[in-house]
This record gives structure tokens, C-alpha cells and sequence, in this order.
């Protein structure tokens, strides 16, 4: 009995951790002016850190930024973070995501995540769910930087395209399954 409260401790300990490492974003709701600035310069770091971005950006049906996701975890993760859906140029729609994982962690980071929609019948089917799921409502390929700093442009086939990077660059060995992504009510 003294194992199991020891283990439930943990866990407890660790939910508490990492909602209070995302909380900051979960109690503050950035302004739609606000997420705009910060997607615009997260539009102009990727650009200009990442060879051929702009070959993306120029074919994709829509872009969803998201400037700052916080993720935390003691066994159990949280994350969370805001951002917009850009058509054309424009922002159209706002965004949170949050997900939550249960395994072998520790720490916090704060990466920025940009999804690229390649086909028009995706980002339909984006914009028209209430609780959009990665991994239940579609996938979506993560991009890694190739040689020299540029991308792999045989991936433009693909539905759904994501980066996740940091001031580093991009970062490998992630997932986003399991994130939901919820419309938020801004003016």
C-alpha cells in the first residue's frame, strides 16, 4: 500500500507541475493582436532561418501558427498554446491547442509549431470541427530540415505539413498526435 501512495504522489505531484507550467497560458488569453505580432514574427524566423520555407508557404491552403507552446511533464505532460489560421495571408481564425501524455518524462520546453494545409479539403474539414485531433480527425507529417539547412520539398504532397521549432531551429524526435485544437472567440 505505502508503493501505491508513493506512486500516486508522484503522480499528483507531476500533474500539478506541468498544468502549473502551461497554466500561465491557460489563465491568460492573448488578444487577437497580440497572437497576430507573435505569428508574424514567427513567420519571419522561420523564413529566414529555414531554406526553402517560402516553397511551403507558397503552396500551402492555409497556415496555422502557434508562436508558443509550453509543454511541461513529471510523468504526467500538459501543453498548451494560441495561435492563428492564416489564408492567403490573413488571419481568419484563432486557435489553442492542448494535449496531454502520460509516460518516462521530465522538464519543460516552449517550441513554436506551424502547420501548413496542402489541400483545400483538409483545411475545410479543420475549419468546420469543433475539437479537431491529430492522429483521430487526420496526421500530419512533420518536416525536418535535410542537408544544408533546406527542406525536403517531396513532402508538398502531403494533407497536413508541421514544423516544431525553437530559437535553435527545427527540433526532431516529436509528435503532435494527440493535440486538439480548439477555435477561440476573439475579436
Amino acid at each position: 500500500m505505502a508503493a501505491f501512495g508513493s506512486t500516486a504522489w508522484l503522480l499528483a505531484v507531476g500533474t500539478a507541475l506541468a498544468w502549473a507550467a502551461v497554466s500561465p497560458g491557460v489563465s491568460h488569453a492573448a488578444d487577437a493582436k497580440e497572437i497576430d505580432a507573435e505569428v508574424d514574427l514567427t513567420l519571419k524566423e522561420f523564413t529566414e532561418k529555414i531554406t526553402g520555407s517560402d516553397e511551403f508557404l507558397k503552396h500551402a491552403k492555409g497556415v496555422l501558427v502557434f508562436p508558443a507552446i509550453y509543454k511541461a511533464g513529471f510523468i504526467f505532460g500538459a501543453e498548451y498554446g494560441s495561435g492563428a489560421l492564416r489564408i492567403n495571408g490573413k488571419t481568419v481564425d484563432y486557435y489553442n491547442t492542448t494535449a496531454v501524455s502520460f509516460g518516462l518524462q521530465l522538464g519543460a520546453q516552449k517550441t513554436s509549431v506551424i502547420m501548413m494545409f496542402m489541400k483545400d479539403v483538409v483545411l475545410e474539414k479543420f475549419r468546420k470541427s469543433s475539437g479537431f485531433e491529430l492522429g483521430v480527425d487526420a496526421n500530419a507529417t512533420l518536416v525536418t530540415v535535410g542537408a544544408g539547412g533546406s527542406l525536403d520539398t517531396t513532402k508538398l504532397g502531403e494533407p497536413i505539413l508541421a514544423f516544431v521549432f525553437s530559437q535553435r531551429g527545427l527540433m526532431g524526435g516529436l509528435t503532435l498526435e494527440g493535440s486538439k485544437f480548439t477555435k477561440l472567440d476573439l475579436k
